[in-house]
């Protein structure tokens, strides 16, 4: 039955007086069907000609209302950044409600917060595809955090009813925002940002443990938590969070599990753990970036990993992947002279220049000085047991465990 404005007032009202928070982020969301039909009502509709609807419901419900139209109305004829303006409107209003409630509006909260997102998105897409300036997801990033603010302040409430069961939900979508927003500046300026809101999550001592929260909540906290120690370059603690956002992301949600696995596999790769056939061949995008490396490493090919460096560089420096793989160079480096270790009779002492051959045969031209002093590298950060006679110009290798296991050496990510 198609859905005019007085009846749509009606279960507005009914979802607020009933507490009916599901139903009421329904009719929020203005991809919903009756959102179709009040652009047909109304054709054309503006503030100063909806505004005999004034004083139709509670305040702010009957502007939240009259905002619902026009946010309708832009969509529909996708201009979206006059679209982004109506809903942020809408959400600002929202929030004047929804610090007055409990958490039975945390789904409408959760709704009306994702569609500002999404409009932002389209919004800066549209503006970048005419060449225009958009800072649309900047702001969505800032109204975001405002609502965060509104959950974490809620002192009134019964524990199971309070707002704080919305806070992991919005602070995904406030790290989504920063990592989404692709302007150089904000880019630069997201781990600060993120961490501002981490600190005021970790400040406030009544919110229930994560494992209390709803599992998805955990999986996307958990992985822009181990993106932002990734990109500060705090490995051990970027691979421990995104681990755990995979083990717990749902076994349906394919894409998820790419994003994650994305960072999860580098970090793997950096500690010596090079991922199975079977995990990659589900992942077939994740296979054509990775298994070029993978194989180079395995073999000891270091022409073909600097050849497939240079062939992704420009999609590993969009994922910020291309200096965690060059850093696993060396992973292949160490395969390479552990090659040349056996076919030599696995020897204990071996001249550089060995070494030096060993380089030349695979494609890498360098002086004999700088093979030596990738030797020693190869030493200090125990991808191999032995010492440097430069007297000699001699390698002397450990007798026994001479190139340790790759997953075996100690705190492998804190050499990196």
């Amino acid at each position: 039955m198609p859905m005019d404005f007085s009846t749509y007032i009606v279960q507005l009202n009914d979802a607020i007086v009933f507490e009916n928070g599901p139903n009421l982020a329904y009719l929020l969301r203005p991809t919903s069907p009756h959102g179709k039909e009040l652009v047909k009502e109304f054709r054309n509709p503006s503030r100063a000609t909806m505004g005999r609807y004034e004083g139709c419901m509670q305040s702010p419900w009957d502007d939240i209302a009259i905002q619902y139209v026009l946010v309708c109305t832009h969509v529909a004829k996708k201009r979206y950044v006059e679209a982004f303006k109506e809903e942020s409107q809408l959400v600002s209003l929202f929030l004047r409600f929804f610090t007055e409630n409990r958490g039975w509006t945390l789904p409408a909260l959760f709704s009306i917060l994702r569609d500002l997102r999404d409009l932002a998105m389209d919004a800066d897409f549209h503006a970048k595809y005419n060449n225009q300036k958009s800072e649309c997801m900047e702001e969505s990033a800032r109204i975001i955090a405002k609502a965060f603010g509104h959950c974490m302040t809620d002192r009134t409430s019964p524990p199971d009813q309070s707002r704080k069961w919305g806070v992991y939900y919005v602070v995904g979508l406030v790290l989504k925002s920063y990592f989404r927003a692709s302007s150089l500046i904000l880019c630069v300026k997201r781990i600060s940002l993120s961490k501002s809101i981490l600190r005021a999550l970790e400040a406030n001592n009544d919110i229930p443990p994560l494992s209390a929260f709803p599992r998805s909540h955990q999986v996307t906290f958990r992985y822009y938590i181990g993106m932002l120690s990734f990109l500060n370059e705090e490995f051990a603690k970027a691979e421990e969070e995104l681990t755990l956002a995979f083990y717990n992301c749902h076994i349906e949600a394919h894409s998820n599990q790419e994003r994650i696995l994305a960072y999860l596999i580098p970090l793997r790769i950096l500690k010596g753990h090079l991922p199975s056939a079977e995990l990659m061949n589900r992942f077939p995008v994740l296979d054509e970036i990775f298994s070029p490396f993978i194989t180079a490493i395995r073999i000891g090919d270091l022409k073909a990993y600097d050849q497939a460096l240079d062939k992704w560089e420009t999609r590993l420096l969009e994922l910020n992947l291309w200096l965690s793989l060059e850093k696993a160079r060396e992973l292949c480096l160490r395969g390479l002279f552990r090659r040349m270790w056996v076919a030599t009779g696995k020897g204990t002492r071996i001249p550089i220049s060995m070494f030096h051959t060993a380089l030349a045969i695979s494609g890498i031209e360098v002086p004999e000085e700088e093979a030596e002093c990738l030797v020693a590298n190869m030493i200090y950060k125990n991808f191999m047991r032995g010492y440097i006679s430069h007297e000699k110009q001699m390698v002397v290798l450990a007798a026994t465990n001479t190139f340790t296991r790759l997953a075996d050496r100690p705190s492998p990510l804190a050499m990196v």
